[in-house]
């Protein structure tokens, strides 16, 4: 251990008295650890950005609109438009076998909320009491709706986080009541913001029972008795998502009586499919820039052969000197393997905190996303070691290798 330390205290003295070169050779190192830590910092950042924007529409939710199909049942060369029915959605509920739970929405948006404090347009929303099981919809104070609000018809509203600014500015909402198109509603819930900046949509919506959106303010327009604006659902299993689509739109196309293969029947957007699309994109740019950092990092570790050799060149007549000493092969081989390791850990050390600088920074001032995982800090620095020992054993055995008498002899 004793001698470990000599070695050690020898080895670091011997950097200390080349500091450019030693500076020079970390540089090379950090620069390729702190490039791979901070691209893939990058890259996950964007990823867990995307998720969490994902999560603020809900888990593993799907969407589907209506189309357009034949107008004359068997053509493909003519078109219409058609809508969704609220008996859609209890077949759906009624005859689908893999869907977890599903609500049919009713949007409008040009009924006018107007309370004693203020007035505004909101996009309100008729939606089946398990809506909450799919989209995000997280209760601030009060309640959400029940099944018995749905059944009886019930004039209750769930408000948005951002609509209070208008209607209740500084004031408690729950408890309160508000028109709706001139209709008296209570007001039994006010959501919690949603999305971190508050921007999402759902923080401008107001949400009541469907039975008593399709009693109170259907939709307008022609041929849109019964009709619904759309339809969200989940899953049963995540995994075979597709096979939800596919009985989802098997059982409304057998209602309206069109092949149910038609591209432009439906309108889907579904999550899951998104956010394996963005997964398998962002595992791509992992590959590619941790290839990248290698690379980089490849560039560092022959400078680091490149300095060694020329250590060993330079200190010759100093190895020579230590065998005749009673120096040891291994112990030679030991001092530059140990500079060698020295080198690269210092090196990769400021690459690290370089890297996290620099992550922090651009997401201070661009606001791009970045997640430095301790993972990764660990490769780094895993890295770095490694590259020390593996770069450093050709010049450490050339170093352990000489003949003291060759050695004594030499001259630069």
């Amino acid at each position: 251990m004793r001698l470990l330390g000599d070695i050690l205290r020898q080895s670091l003295a011997t950097l200390w008295a080349h500091k450019l070169r030693s500076f020079l050779t970390m540089f090379g190192i950090a620069w390729g650890v702190g490039s791979l830590l901070l691209l893939v910092g990058l890259g996950e950042g964007f990823r867990s950005g995307q998720a969490k924007q994902l999560a603020t529409l809900g888990q593993d939710i799907m969407f589907v609109f209506p189309g357009r199909i034949p107008a004359v049942e068997g053509s493909l060369q003519s078109g219409q438009t058609y809508h969704f029915t609220f008996d859609d959605y209890l077949a759906l509920r009624r005859d689908a076998h893999t869907l977890k739970t599903v609500s049919a929405v009713i949007n409008r948006e040009d009924i006018r909320a107007v309370s004693e404090y203020g007035s505004t347009n909101g996009q309100v929303f008729g939606v089946a009491p398990e809506y909450n099981q799919i989209r995000t919809i997280p209760i601030g104070t009060g309640r959400w709706f029940n099944d018995q609000d749905n059944t009886e018809h019930r004039r209750l509203a769930v408000v948005g986080w951002e609509l209070l600014k208008n209607i209740f500015p500084g004031r408690p909402a729950v408890g309160a009541t508000m028109l709706l198109n001139g209709v008296r509603f209570d007001i039994i819930g006010v959501l919690a913001k949603v999305g971190q900046d508050g921007n999402n949509g759902t923080n401008a919506r107001i949400f009541v029972p469907i039975e008593t959106m399709r009693e109170l303010f259907p939709l307008k327009g022609e041929n849109v008795e019964n009709a619904i604006s759309f339809i969200n659902y989940r899953p049963l299993n995540k995994a075979e998502h597709l096979a939800s689509k596919a009985e989802v739109h098997e059982i409304i196309a057998r209602r309206h009586n069109f092949n149910p293969r038609l591209e432009d029947a439906f309108d889907d957007w579904d999550t899951i499919e998104n956010s394996q699309k963005v997964d398998k994109i962002f595992n791509a740019m992992d590959y590619f820039l941790g290839v990248v950092g290698l690379v980089t990092l490849g560039l560092g570790a022959i400078g680091i052969v490149n300095i060694m050799l020329v250590s060993v060149t330079e200190r010759t007549r100093e190895i020579g000197i230590r065998k005749a000493l009673g120096a040891r092969r291994d112990d030679v081989l030991l001092q530059f393997l140990i500079e060698s390791v020295i080198l690269a850990l210092l090196g990769g050390a400021l690459g690290v905190l370089g890297g996290i600088v620099i992550a922090k920074g651009v997401t201070a001032i661009i606001g791009m996303p970045s997640s430095i995982k301790l993972w990764a800090v660990f490769a780094g620095l895993v890295v770095a070691a490694s590259v020390g020992v593996f770069f450093g054993v050709y010049p450490a055995r050339k170093a352990a290798r000489l003949d003291p008498i060759v050695a004594l002899r030499f001259e630069m």
